[in-house]
């Protein structure tokens, strides 16, 4: 069965961690430290790291570099094939946009499930936590039943879209508390561009990582939303520290990469992060 643009997680082969595997493992040689000609390479990024990288604000407050994660199989950024598709939704007209639980490009279906109002402010760790203004970030997440639009559907593409952060390096997004699928804490997607012009590929991103949700909301949201049953299982399957991306971050690094969130399931959720950048 294929439901919401894709096969589901759990059916027509292994997805969610599995699915995601091939791809952590390659982003983390990337990102590993190599010895050169007597010349350390070192990248913050790295896996398993004992350092964080972080800066320090003029009012005190400490800002974390988030770690480069995997994009996994669903990206739909022009980086990737996958059942014959390549596809890159950074390329559509009416992709810059706050609410993404639409469709674009003339497609019809919406997003359902809880509302979550997503701020996210970006930092340059390396100028006092200074904001990133101007700077492109592409999210994109699975719907309430835990499938991503696009992939095996041609009939929707929706909780996908680009914001650009303004003065104060914020961007904001419109958009559905996810779902949770087999191995997979629940959480979303992101790449950050240095622009507009240069978010036309995910090859081009500055960063690619992944934010988890809180425990909290998600229990409750899961329990008493119907939309959401099919989450039920694999969440109550899955912790925050046995995911196989979310486990592989310090502890400060996990910290920053937990939304903050308020609110319910019948009021609808506001969440916010901060992005630190290496920039």
């Amino acid at each position: 069965m294929e439901t919401c643009g894709m096969t589901r997680p759990d059916e027509h082969g292994p997805e969610g961690l599995a699915a995601d595997l091939p791809y952590l493992a390659r982003r983390r040689l990337l990102v590993t430290g190599l010895a050169m000609g007597g010349m350390a390479l070192s990248l913050w990024a790295a896996r398993g790291r004992a350092q964080t990288a972080t800066g320090t604000s003029a009012d005190g407050s400490t800002c974390v570099a988030l770690p480069a994660e995997t994009p996994g199989p669903f990206p739909a950024d022009g980086t990737n094939v996958r059942e014959g598709q390549m596809v890159n939704i950074l390329t559509e007209a009416g992709v810059i946009r706050e609410d993404i639980r639409t469709s674009i490009g003339g497609l019809l279906p919406v997003a359902e499930g809880v509302p979550v109002r997503l701020e996210m402010t970006l930092q340059d760790i390396r100028r006092a936590c200074a904001p990133l203004a101007g700077h492109a970030v592409y999210l994109w997440q699975c719907d309430a039943a835990g499938v991503y639009s696009i992939y095996g559907a041609a009939d929707r593409n929706y909780l996908r879209g680009v914001a650009i952060s303004d003065a104060s390096g914020r961007v904001r997004f419109t958009t559905v508390l996810p779902g949770c699928y087999p191995g997979r804490w629940p959480h979303l997607h992101f790449e950050v561009f240095t622009s507009a012009e240069a978010a036309v590929n995910g090859r081009q991103a500055l960063l690619t990582s992944q934010f988890a949700f809180p425990e909290a909301p998600c229990a409750a949201t899961y329990a008493a939303d119907p939309r959401y049953a099919a989450s039920v299982e694999p969440f109550e399957g899955v912790s925050l520290r046995r995911d196989g991306i979310f486990r592989g971050s310090s502890e400060a690094e996990l910290a920053a990469q937990v939304l903050a969130m308020t609110g319910s399931p019948g009021a609808g959720y506001r969440a916010s992060a901060v992005v630190g950048l290496l920039a």
